[in-house]
């Protein structure tokens, strides 16, 4: 296994360093060396499965499911340990195995060498509350609702911005600010904790941010009403280590029930290893760590039939339901235990957890894999043995012809901080029938994996598009290269012809638009929208270039498209100065929003709304002061549109197939002014 140049995974403090692509300037890391976050990249685990009892006011399984059931069963489920005593003896054995496997690698420095170099879930109750079911949100499916930087509750736009949250009425024709909050309570010290993102249920924010303070995920709750006034709840922490991912979102919001995902890494080998367990306290001036919870229920925890192979550590991988009725915070959740190489998926049916082993005692390094499939009606959970690893959420497809979609590589690392920019090697498109889920002591036939072509090039995109999955290497968070050709990659995934088609520059970003997809990159110099025809027949049917640009933000959250009909529409990106290192969108802010319009795969430009750097002021940060999500996003509300360019509104007007700038408001901490033109 060939691992990319960049050190460890780490969003951290000092001490850190983002994994950037190999032709960034030793000069440009030093520039972000200094605010990464801290992550354990070395944790190697073995995979077991685990469900957590509910906590706080609602007693285990009585939270209301995510979803009724749907489609097939599997044939078996995992197995549940019978109690805390038998779980205890199982984590003794592991710890045993993995001193020996321990004292075993001692004998080869070059083994050692090589492991610390590659390391790396039934409709909610009706209230008197507001629902909106506009997505202003640029989601993997629809009904999925992703944690982000910008959500809509009824007349008011709600921002979060480092470390606080902002509200922006926009009834009526009106663009004004109206209620500004710090993202944490009033007797919380927010240093060295990242607010990364939130979701809006009925009259309710949830902020999720991750605390090396504290040591764990902070959920904060806040009121809003429906004037807009925002107003502090409570503050909940939940014992874990960083979610964080270049590409992934750690919360997802459906049918009113928040889903969120942390890590917790702890070793076997401990006196009292569940005290490394995920656990909750409500926050209060003066917490302690006593006050913490444990959410774990040995009779709740399963494991794969498989036997376990010893690692270094074990990590539980948590996903937490959260019932936010009535004003009150109680959950349920499920952990898989495995290695910092996860991924994890969100179907509108289920939560899919993905773990990688990595094994070096033979001439040519291996993963053994395993996938957990965690229904979100409730359910018993089930898993089945893999191979290779999905680069990202992107790579999954819960299709409705109940079958599970991945495109998996041999060389890729899982989306653990920066891993998902490091994805190499063969590939292959998995496709599994839902039924085949059993206990883990199966495989995945090898029938059940096609190879496809194998692409060169340092960051791997992939997206699923319809009934088709397209793929292309491109320049994610290093500098643009000056690409003048470059395959993409269309499979049908449920079977039939590849086609290899030609791309003039990168494949830095694979979008759906309709039912066809566009394909953005550069040539270092110019910022190409590639059209892709998906249907009987795929083909490139188009391009435009803006000369003089690069993309301004490199999440999918980015990226919008409003859909006029079949096939015309609106799409926005935010784009930025030409040559700019992806890294960058951490520290500046977008110079516009570009707006294209489709007619039938023919892109038009018809503007942009700009930002206007000269009217930035001290906003007097306290926390979340690195843009990890960024802060920009094009926005399609009510039949009007938006560009958020950081602390920036700018509401634009079509005229004559053409955006005009109509009036812009800064909602920035310490003043807010309108414009008119």
């Amino acid at each position: 296994m060939q691992v990319s140049a960049g050190g460890p995974f780490s969003k951290s403090r000092p001490g850190g360093s983002i994994p950037l692509a190999s032709n960034i300037t030793p000069a440009q890391k030093s520039e972000v060396h200094p605010i990464m976050k801290t992550f354990l990249p070395t944790l190697l685990i073995t995979g077991v499965f685990l469900s957590l009892a509910g906590y706080l006011s609602i007693p285990a399984g009585q939270i209301p499911p995510v979803q009724a059931h749907v489609g097939p069963t599997p044939r078996k489920t995992m197995r549940a340990f019978s109690s805390d005593q038998e779980l205890a003896r199982y984590f003794k054995e592991i710890a045993e195995k993995q001193l020996s496997l321990h004292r075993e690698s001692k004998k080869s420095s070059d083994q050692v060498g090589a492991l610390n170099s590659a390391a790396p879930m039934a409709k909610t109750e009706e209230k008197e509350a507001f629902r909106d079911d506009e997505s202003i949100t640029n989601v993997q499916h629809a009904g999925v609702d992703e944690g982000g930087i910008v959500k809509l509750h009824g007349d008011h736009l709600v921002v979060l911005r480092r470390g606080r949250l902002f509200t922006v009425a926009i009834n009526n024709g009106a663009l004004r600010p109206i209620s500004t909050i710090d993202a944490f309570g009033p007797e919380i010290n927010p240093r060295n904790t990242w607010y990364d993102e939130m979701l809006v249920s009925d009259d309710t924010i949830a902020v999720i941010g991750y605390s090396y303070e504290r040591g764990g995920t902070e959920v904060g709750l806040f009121n809003i009403d429906r004037s807009g006034q925002l107003s502090y709840r409570s503050t909940y922490h939940l014992r874990s280590n960083d979610y964080y991912s270049s590409r992934n979102y750690a919360s997802r919001l459906i049918n009113g029930k928040l889903i969120f995902y942390t890590p917790m890494y702890f070793w076997p080998g401990a006196d009292d290893p569940f005290q490394s367990f995920p656990a909750v306290r409500k926050w209060r001036k003066g917490a302690t760590p006593a006050e913490f919870r444990r959410i774990v229920s040995a009779t709740r925890v399963y494991r794969p039939e498989r036997p376990i192979r010893p690692s270094y550590a074990s990590a539980l991988h948590t996903v937490t339901v959260c019932d936010l009725r009535n004003g009150g915070f109680a959950c349920e959740a499920s952990a898989v235990v495995g290695p910092p190489g996860r991924v994890f998926y969100v179907s509108p049916e289920s939560v899919y957890v993905w773990v990688n082993d990595w094994v070096y005692n033979s001439p040519k390094t291996r993963t053994e894999s395993m996938l957990y499939r965690m229904p979100l009606d409730g359910s018993a959970p089930s898993a089945i043995q893999v191979a290779g690893s999905p680069v990202d959420q992107f790579s999954f497809l819960e299709s409705r012809d109940a079958h599970l979609n991945v495109l998996v590589l041999a060389d890729a690392m899982g989306e653990a901080m920066w891993g998902s920019e490091f994805a190499a090697g063969d590939v292959a498109l998995m496709r599994l029938p839902l039924a085949d889920f059993s206990d883990g002591s199966e495989a995945v036939p090898g029938n059940r994996f096609r190879p496809l072509p194998r692409l060169d090039g340092n960051t791997f995109q992939n997206r699923f598009v319809g009934d088709y999955l397209l793929y292309g290497t491109g320049n994610g968070w290093g500098s643009p290269q000056n690409i003048k050709r470059s395959n993409l990659i269309v499979v049908p995934w449920a079977g039939g012809t590849i086609r290899e088609l030609t791309a003039n520059h990168s494949v830095d970003r694979i979008e759906a638009i309709g039912s066809d997809a566009v394909v953005v990159g550069t040539n270092a110099s110019d910022l190409t929208f590639t059209a892709v025809r998906l249907g009987d027949w795929p083909g490139i049917a188009g391009r435009y270039t803006r000369k003089g640009a690069s993309q301004g933000e490199l999440r999918s959250h980015g990226f919008f498209y409003k859909a006029e009909g079949d096939d015309r529409g609106l799409l926005g990106l935010p784009i930025s100065l030409p040559g700019r290192a992806g890294y960058r969108h951490l520290f500046e802010n977008s110079a516009a929003i570009l707006f294209l319009r489709n007619e039938a795969l023919h892109f038009e430009e018809m503007g942009e709304l700009a930002a206007r750097p000269e009217r930035a002021t001290n906003d007097g940060c306290r926390a979340s002061c690195v843009d990890w999500y960024g802060n920009a996003r094009p926005l399609f509300i009510k039949g009007r549109l938006f560009g958020l360019l950081g602390y920036e509104l700018v509401e634009g007007r079509v005229t004559r197939d053409r955006i005009q700038e109509l009036r812009r408001v800064s909602f920035a901490p310490r003043r807010s002014e309108v414009t008119r033109r």
